[in-house]
């Protein structure tokens, strides 16, 4: 079989202002027949990727720092991942797992046992989603317990669906116009350094989030607790050192599910396979998606057997979950992690890039904050002297860097962070060249 990856040039190099004549058509098209809910970060439209770049349409060759919000964190058109992909559509493109199953389905779930954390036995089930894996692991929690609460933190983000938009914390854009929402969702303060009062630790900010839980809804009414080890869309924030921990402890001793969402910070993403790993943390599930499958959908709950297993017979499962194309996929992204020393490879990015950030920040009074783990770092901006935040900067600052070629993202409660998300696979001169435009932005712009 050949395998077959497209021959994209390493470099930034714009043959027209960005968008070009060609994305421009295309965006007319576009505005007659996609509807106007879904919203695109950058103009322009992609027509190759591979390694560290994007080529539009019009030829322009775009840095990119976004990975498709943590997606092709394997890069784009991985060749392990092309090769799986092709062989698989050529035998088996569908039949369902809860019709026909097959194998590769469960050599996911065999890999998914072997890398989540913690040496209990462990069983997984899989969906096409973030938000679905998210609602299954809520479905999973309240029926092994018996019980209905469900607690979410500050800042959190979780899914679109009814149920995540529920445990999501940020009003716009995600659930205004949108409700009503799904019940017995309950919020908590959560660890965020930056903010949090100084010489809080993780500790304190724990026992501030167990004393509301205990206060409001009550240890025994709560089926799990449910968060992000490194936030996303809320901003990039790591809690304080202990914070995962103390939060761990006290669901065991209470009969809780701690339920870690890695959608965004699994698969190598920080620098371990997961970000709780950081921590020493064992969840009782986690959820997975995003760099998974290296492009394509899929998503994971993984958990303690007896938790998976507590469901009865046909209660789990979806029509595409865990489709076979998916699925080769992914065991090709995991392959790619392991073989290709991904893992150092995100540790190298977070040393390269915060060295380069802190220099950014040196000259730029309006960065308070820079933080994150391997290849999952962001800037939090504000109004110099204060930690008031600018999302007007942070805009501007992104469109910025767009026209000028780089790919990156903006998230946080107040609209007020870049992150940055390379491909693991970006070469250094690439990505220190994207922040070379991102400081460039910075001295123009602040």
């Amino acid at each position: 079989m050949t395998i077959t990856t497209p021959d994209v040039a390493q470099r930034r190099e714009l043959k027209t202002p960005v968008p070009g004549p060609r994305s421009q058509e295309l965006a007319a098209r576009r505005a007659a027949v996609v509807a106007g809910g879904v919203s695109s970060t950058l103009p322009v439209y992609a027509a190759r990727a591979a390694g560290g770049i994007i080529e539009d349409v019009d030829g322009n060759t775009l840095i990119d720092l976004g990975s498709g919000i943590a997606v092709t964190t394997v890069g784009n058109a991985n060749p392990r991942v092309v090769a799986n992909v092709q062989q698989q559509v050529a035998d088996i493109t569908h039949t369902c797992f809860m019709v026909t199953p097959y194998e590769g389905y469960v050599a996911v779930a065999e890999k998914l046992a072997e890398l989540t954390p913690g040496d209990h036995a462990k069983k997984s089930a899989l969906f096409n989603s973030g938000a679905e894996a998210v609602e299954n692991a809520v479905k999973i929690a309240r029926y092994a317990t018996g019980r209905q609460a469900i607690v979410a933190v500050d800042h959190a983000y979780h899914g679109r669906t009814n149920l995540t938009m529920a445990l999501t914390a940020k009003a716009m854009p995600y659930k205004k116009g949108f409700g009503p929402f799904a019940s017995d969702i309950y919020r908590v303060p959560t660890s965020y350094p930056f903010r949090d009062p100084d010489g809080m630790t993780g500790e304190e900010a724990a026992q501030r989030a167990i004393t509301m839980a205990e206060k409001a809804v009550g240890a025994d009414q709560i089926a799990a607790f449910l968060i992000e080890p490194i936030q996303g869309e809320g901003g990039f924030i790591a809690p304080a050192p202990g914070f995962l921990g103390a939060i761990a402890e006290w669901c065991s001793a209470n009969g809780i599910v701690f339920i870690a969402d890695e959608v965004q910070s699994g698969f190598a993403r920080t620098g371990n396979w997961f970000a709780v790993d950081h921590e020493g943390v064992v969840p009782d599930l986690v959820t997975t998606a995003k760099g998974i499958a290296g492009g394509l959908p899929l998503a994971a709950v993984t958990g303690r057997a007896e938790i998976m297993d507590s469901v009865h017979p046909g209660g789990l499962g979806g029509t595409y979950g865990g489709n076979p194309v998916a699925c080769a996929a992914a065991l090709g992204s995991i392959a790619s992690m392991e073989q290709d020393g991904l893992l150092d490879r995100a540790r190298h990015i977070e040393d390269v890039a915060t060295a380069k950030l802190r220099e950014i920040a040196a000259k730029t009074p309006a960065i308070g904050d820079i933080r994150g783990r391997g290849a999952m770092l962001a800037v939090e901006i504000v109004k110099p002297g204060t930690k008031e935040p600018d999302a007007a900067l942070t805009a501007a600052v992104a469109k910025r860097c767009h026209e000028q070629g780089v790919v990156i993202l903006t998230c946080g409660t107040f609209g007020n962070v870049i992150r940055l998300l390379p491909p693991l696979v970006i070469s250094d001169d690439l990505l220190l060249e994207g922040l070379g435009v991102l400081g460039d932005a910075f001295a123009e712009l602040a």
